[in-house]
C-alpha cells in the first residue's frame, strides 16, 4: 500500500493490479468493522488508481460525485492512517469534504452536482489563464440521468472548456437504476458498442468508450489520450459495483452499506432485531401497502429510493401504482402534482435532505395549486454517519412558511400509521408528514386505524410551572427526561403533532397556565417549530418565559445520532438539564 499520491506515481504500471488487489482488501477489512459504504468504492479502485496515476492531482481537479465511492480516493491521498475514522465522531467524513483535504476540490452528498461544479472549475480556469489544468468529474449512470447533470452537460457542450466527464456505467446507483437512459445505456456493452452518433455526441461531448473500468492496461492509455484532447470530452467506462467480494457483486444493494461484515467470508454479522420495534421506514412501507390493498386511487413515488424508504413493499405487490423516478426529486414532485390533479392520492416519499432538491415545485406546482400530495419526508432529523450533507434538519423551517401546506410530525409508530390513514381519506390540502431515521418505541402499533384530527395536538402530562411542547420523536426524549426529575409534578407535555396548523386552543390553554414554556425540536431553532410558537406568543400578547431548543445555527456533522443529538442539545440528558435549570 501507499501513502500518497506522490507513492502511487512512483509505482512501476505494472505493479499497478496488485496495488488495486492491496486497496481493495483495505476497504474490505475497515468497512467490515467500522462500518460504512462499501460496494460503489470497490467498484472504482481501478479508476481511482489511474486517475491519480494519470493526472497531476490535486492541481487537476477531481470531483466524485455524491461521493459514496471516495474510499479509495481518500486513502491514497494522505488519510489511510486515519481512515479508521471514517463516519466517526472527529473522524473524517464518507464524502469528499473541501475542509478536509487539497484532493477534495468540491464537498459531495447529495448526487448529480459533479459536472456544474467541474465546469465552473473549468470556467475559471479559462478566466485566470490557467487552461492547462485538467477538470475531471466522475459520475454514476444513476447519476447522470438526473436533470441537473444534463443542464450541465448541456451547458459544457458549447464550451470549449478542459473537462473530462467519467461516466462509471454499472447499472445501479444504492437500487438499480431505471429510466429510458438506463435502457440505452444497457445496450452499449464491452462487446458491442453502437457506431451511430450517441446522446453525448449530440451534446457535443467528444465520446469515447466503454472501457473495462477494471482493466487498468486499458484505462491508464486512454486517460492519457483524453488528457491530451481540447473541449469537453466523455469516457464511459464499465465496472461491477462490489467488485472483489463475492457477495458484494451478488447483492449490490444490500452491501452498498452492509453494516458490519466478515471480512474473510463477506457474511454480514447478524443483528439482534427479535423483539425490537420496527424501523419508521417500515411502518410507513406496510403501512401504505395496507391502505392501498383498499383503495385504488393510491400511488407511490419515489425519487431512487425505493429500499430506503421501504416503498419496495408496494413497489413488489402493487407494482402499477408505484414509481421509482431515479434521481429527479423535482420530477417527482411535478409528477405527484400531476397525478393529484386527477383525484388520485399520491403518498411523494422522499428523504427530508433531497426534498430540498424540489422546493420549487413543492411551492409552485403542488402548494400554490392546493393540489392534496402527501408527502412523506423519511431520513427528518439528525440522521448520524452520513453528517452534513444528509440530515433532515431544515424541513419544519423551509416548510412551515409554505401557505396551503399541512406540516405534521408524529412522535412515534402509531402516529405515523394514523397519520397516512388520515391523509388517504382525502384532505384539502397537501400535507408533508416527516419521521425520523431508524426504529420507533413500541412494538404493538399494528392497532386498528384512528383518524388523527389535523392541527390538533394532545396533552401528555399534567404540570403546574412548566410546559415541555414537543414535535416528533423528540416526544420520547422528553417523556424519558421528565421521568427522571424530581420536580416531575411540576412539568406538563404537551405533543403538538402540527407544527402547521397550529393547536392554537391548546396553546392557549398552556400560555395561561404555565409560567414557563420550553419547545423542543429535531431541527433548526432557527425559523422551526420553536419560531412558530414564539411567534404565537407574540401575536396574542403572551409574555411567558420561552426557552427553545433546537439545533444550532451551524452544520451538524457526523457521528452516531446519539452523539449529534447530546451535541446539539436533544439528548435525554441534555433537556432534563435545561428543564432543572428552570424550575
Amino acid at each position: 500500500m501507499v501513502n500518497s499520491v506522490e507513492d502511487l506515481r512512483n509505482i512501476p504500471k505494472e505493479n499497478l493490479p496488485q496495488l488495486a488487489s492491496e486497496l481493495r482488501d483495505f476497504i474490505i477489512n475497515i468497512v467490515a468493522t467500522k462500518e460504512g459504504h462499501l460496494g460503489a468504492s470497490l467498484g472504482v479502485v481501478e479508476l481511482t488508481i489511474a486517475l491519480h496515476y494519470v493526472f497531476n492531482t490535486p492541481t487537476d481537479l477531481l470531483v466524485w460525485d455524491v461521493g459514496h465511492q471516495a474510499y479509495g480516493h481518500k486513502i491514497l491521498t494522505g488519510r489511510k492512517d486515519v481512515f479508521y475514522t471514517n463516519r466517526k465522531l472527529g473522524g473524517i467524513s464518507g464524502f469528499p469534504k473541501r475542509g478536509e483535504s487539497d484532493f477534495d476540490t468540491f464537498g459531495t452528498g447529495h448526487s448529480s452536482t459533479a459536472i456544474s461544479a467541474t465546469l465552473g472549475m473549468a470556467i475559471a480556469a479559462q478566466l485566470t489563464a490557467d487552461a492547462e489544468r485538467q477538470h475531471i468529474a466522475v459520475v454514476g449512470d444513476a447519476s447522470i440521468a438526473s436533470g441537473m447533470a444534463f443542464e450541465a452537460l448541456n451547458h459544457a457542450g458549447v464550451t470549449n472548456t478542459n473537462i473530462l466527464v467519467i461516466l462509471n456505467d454499472n447499472a445501479i446507483g444504492i437500487d438499480p437504476s431505471v429510466g429510458s437512459l438506463k435502457e440505452y445505456l444497457t445496450k452499449v456493452t464491452l462487446e458491442d458498442a453502437p457506431d451511430t452518433d450517441n446522446i453525448f455526441e449530440a451534446l457535443n461531448f467528444n465520446y469515447s468508450g466503454p472501457v473495462d473500468g477494471h482493466d487498468l492496461d486499458a484505462l491508464i492509455p486512454e486517460l492519457q489520450r483524453l488528457k491530451q484532447l481540447d473541449g469537453p470530452k466523455l469516457l464511459h467506462i464499465i465496472t461491477r459495483k462490489g467488485k472483489g467480494l463475492k457477495q458484494a457483486e451478488e447483492d449490490q444493494v444490500r452491501y452498498h452499506a452492509p453494516g458490519k461484515f466478515d471480512a474473510e467470508t463477506g457474511v454480514i454479522l447478524p443483528k439482534e432485531t427479535e423483539h425490537l420495534p420496527p424501523k419508521f421506514q417500515d411502518v410507513f412501507g406496510e403501512t401504505i401497502v395496507e391502505l392501498a390493498e383498499t383503495n385504488d386511487r393510491i400511488v407511490g413515488i419515489t425519487p431512487a429510493m425505493p429500499t430506503g424508504s421501504s416503498l419496495k413493499f408496494m413497489m413488489e405487490q402493487i407494482p402499477e401504482r408505484t414509481f421509482d423516478v431515479g434521481i429527479a426529486e423535482q420530477h417527482a414532485v411535478t409528477f405527484a402534482a400531476g397525478l393529484a390533479t386527477q383525484g388520485m392520492i399520491v403518498f411523494c416519499n422522499i428523504y427530508s435532505t433531497f426534498l430540498q432538491r424540489a422546493y420549487d415545485q413543492v411551492i409552485h406546482d403542488v402548494c400554490l395549486q392546493d393540489l392534496p400530495v402527501i408527502f412523506c419526508l423519511d431520513r427528518a432529523g439528525i440522521v448520524g454517519e452520513d453528517g452534513a450533507t444528509h440530515h433532515g434538519i431544515f424541513d419544519l423551517a423551509y416548510l412551515r412558511c409554505i401557505p396551503n401546506l399541512i406540516v405534521a410530525a408524529p412522535s412515534g409508530l402509531v402516529d405515523l400509521r394514523n397519520l397516512l390513514y388520515t391523509a388517504q381519506k382525502g384532505l384539502e390540502h397537501p400535507i408533508a408528514i416527516r419521521y425520523p431515521r431508524g426504529r420507533g418505541f413500541t412494538t404493538e402499533w399494528q392497532e386498528p386505524f384512528s383518524e388523527i384530527e389535523i392541527g390538533k395536538g394532545v396533552q401528555l402530562k399534567e404540570g403546574n410551572e412548566i410546559a415541555v411542547l414537543t414535535i416528533g420523536n423528540m416526544t420520547h426524549n422528553v417523556s424519558e427526561a421528565i421521568k427522571t426529575l424530581e420536580e416531575s409534578g411540576n412539568i406538563g407535555h404537551f405533543d403538538m403533532r402540527f407544527v402547521k396548523p397550529l393547536d392554537e386552543e391548546l396553546l392557549h390553554s398552556v400560555f395561561r397556565n404555565y409560567q414557563k414554556i420550553i419547545t423542543v425540536e429535531d431541527g433548526v431553532k432557527t425559523a422551526g417549530f420553536g419560531s412558530a410558537i414564539s411567534e404565537f406568543a407574540s401575536e396574542y400578547g403572551y409574555g411567558n418565559l420561552l426557552k427553545i431548543i433546537g439545533i444550532p445555527d451551524e452544520f451538524p456533522q457526523h457521528g452516531s445520532v446519539a452523539e449529534l443529538h447530546h451535541s446539539c442539545g436533544l439528548s435525554v440528558e441534555a433537556i432534563r438539564e435545561v428543564i432543572r435549570s428552570m424550575t
